[in-house]
């Protein structure tokens, strides 16, 4: 999902930039052009650093800016088919539920939720299973599956990321928490018992003042 990857690439400093603190301006530039942008196609730059420009800018005719290649480390984000992520719940639509993770967002469509029928209550922001009872509100902790993932190089946080919760060990995070205390009982184990709690030893009876005879 996230990985670091060493880049090159070339940035164009407008004539106002130039002058003696040009490290500090590359680096703000870098930022500006490739940060929130995708890298070839299938990755996020959320966040660049250690910007080196590499031999000495070019300038172009007609152009007034120098063009200055630089290398830098970037932090990549990079989802994947198939991949298991977790995220929140951020918005609740009569479609289904959007799911921040990481910098982007998924949908889970109604019918990727759970195995039971939802109802919607967009106007309260919840989704609830019919026969289940099992309910889904912004803020709420998931855990889903990548299943389908279209990402838009214009703006890569509008990108068409599916998600599915309809397979085991997905969903809530409470709904999985139960799923495995059932699989315990039916295995036979016991919850573990809570460590018995110590005792704090008992004060002495204060003492009252003397009372003379």
């Amino acid at each position: 999902m996230y990985y670091l990857d060493h880049r090159r690439d070339v940035v164009r400093i407008p004539p106002s930039r130039l002058g003696p603190e040009l490290a500090g301006v590359l680096v703000e530039l870098a930022q500006q052009q490739f940060e929130g942008k995708l890298v070839d196609g299938q990755s996020l730059a959320v966040t660049i650093r250690d910007v080196r420009p590499i031999g000495e800018g070019h300038i172009i005719h007609g152009d007034g800016g120098v063009y200055q290649e630089v290398e830098y480390e970037a932090l990549l984000f990079r989802p994947e088919i198939q991949e298991v992520v977790e995220g929140s719940v951020v918005e609740i639509r009569k479609f289904g539920a959007f799911v921040r993770f990481g910098p982007l967002d998924g949908l889970l469509h109604v019918s990727q939720i759970m195995d039971d029928r939802v109802n919607i209550d967009e106007h309260n922001q919840r989704l609830v299973g019919v026969e289940t009872k099992r309910d889904l509100k912004v803020g709420y902790k998931v855990r889903a599956r990548v299943v389908s993932l279209s990402l838009s190089e214009i703006a890569p946080r509008d990108s068409r990321i599916g998600l599915t919760m309809r397979q085991p060990a997905l969903g809530r995070f409470e709904w999985i928490q139960e799923a495995h205390r059932k699989a315990d009982e039916r295995a036979g184990k016991k919850p573990a018992a809570a460590a018995p709690t110590k005792k704090a030893p008992a004060k002495p009876a204060a003492k009252g003042p003397a009372v003379a005879g």
